[in-house]
């Protein structure tokens, strides 16, 4: 008899987010489709001071609601058989500043947003360069499910059961040249959809386009994955559509959204976090709880998912955030504290 031993990045059953829901709006979710409970306007107000880059601005209700669409996936090791975080709450607590610096504005502000038609381009130091449509990213690429954990840099976290291909299978269609090291991820630029580039007081003061990179091991590592879709169905705009980055044993912030251009170089490249403040936000930004932020520990993270945000409990936070045996061997012989 085949006895199948779990990696220790797969989520334990104690650590799954119950079906609680907070900080959301009723009517935004209605129109979403969801079901849930609501705090009163103070408990609000305090929840949105409370995070550490929320505006604690109280916009409008979005008029439209993006239409997302199902998605047929095939099985995958990651996470399978646990139940699943509340979708409420990764559809409505998002940090995406394209669409402004609180938490709820993302899916407040994004729900006119144009995924069709799209262009995803691969370039660069690459035989084959690629262009994917909005179809391709659908079509192209078997899909499959897996359940991540994500660590926010800001010292929360959440189980997603993200969906979509390995990045690896994108990357040798392309077919890198020996001299490709590195790969960087560009962002949609479009001020007219996404208010945040249009304004730096909705935007947070980012020069956009919001840029990414990972080493060529990194970008071909199994567990990174192009995520177009979650909780059965394509991604939310909010969430990154049509085609987000997904790499779970780094901070959120590396897992760059609504991708419009992959390009592989020689060299190490500039990124958006890391150009505003090199101090705090590091190339690498693996998930460690042994190297601080300069303003927070990252010992332990607020578990989002039960009751309201105060009531959210915290847990310790796992080195990679519990990836090491998968990737571990990426960084033998670095100075984690030097390479953050």
């Amino acid at each position: 008899m085949l006895i199948r031993v779990p990696k220790k990045s797969e989520i334990k059953e104690h650590e799954l987010t119950p079906q609680s829901v907070y900080h959301s709006r009723r009517d935004i979710l209605k129109k979403l489709g969801i079901m849930t409970a609501t705090l009163p306007f103070a408990a609000q107000s305090q929840a949105n001071i409370f995070d550490i880059f929320s505006s604690g601005e109280d916009n409008a209700e979005p008029a439209t609601v993006f239409q997302r669409s199902p998605l047929i996936t095939n099985s995958s090791p990651y996470g399978s058989g646990l139940s699943l975080t509340p979708e409420s709450k990764v559809l409505t607590y998002n940090n995406f500043y394209e669409f402004g610096t609180g938490k709820g504005d993302p899916v407040e502000n994004s729900q006119s947003f144009r995924v069709d038609p799209w262009k995803l381009e691969v370039t660069g130091l690459v035989n084959n360069p690629i262009t994917l449509s909005y179809d391709d990213l659908l079509k192209q690429f078997p899909l499959e499910e897996r359940l991540y954990r994500m660590r926010c840099v800001e010292a929360w976290s959440m189980n997603v059961p993200w969906i979509g291909f390995s990045l690896a299978a994108l990357l040798k269609a392309a077919d890198p040249l020996g001299s490709a090291k590195y790969v960087a991820f560009e962002t949609l630029h479009d001020p007219k959809q996404m208010p945040g580039q249009a304004s730096q007081f909705v935007g947070g003061g980012i020069d956009y386009p919001y840029v990414e990179g990972l080493r060529l091991d990194e970008a071909m590592n199994p567990l990174t994955l192009l995520s177009v879709g979650l909780y059965g169905q394509t991604l939310a705009p909010q969430n990154g559509a049509p085609v987000r980055l997904v790499v779970p044993w780094k901070y959120g912030f590396k897992s760059i959204k609504s991708i419009v251009k992959i390009h592989l170089l020689e060299s190490q490249p500039a990124t958006t976090w890391n150009l505003l403040a090199r101090h705090e936000y590091g190339f690498y930004a693996n998930v460690n709880p042994q190297v601080d932020h300069p303003r927070w520990s990252q010992g332990s993270e607020r578990f989002i998912g039960e009751g309201s945000i105060f009531s959210s409990r915290r847990q310790p936070t796992l080195m990679f955030n519990g990836y090491e045996d998968e990737v571990a061997s990426l960084y033998k012989g670095m100075d984690l504290r030097s390479s953050y």
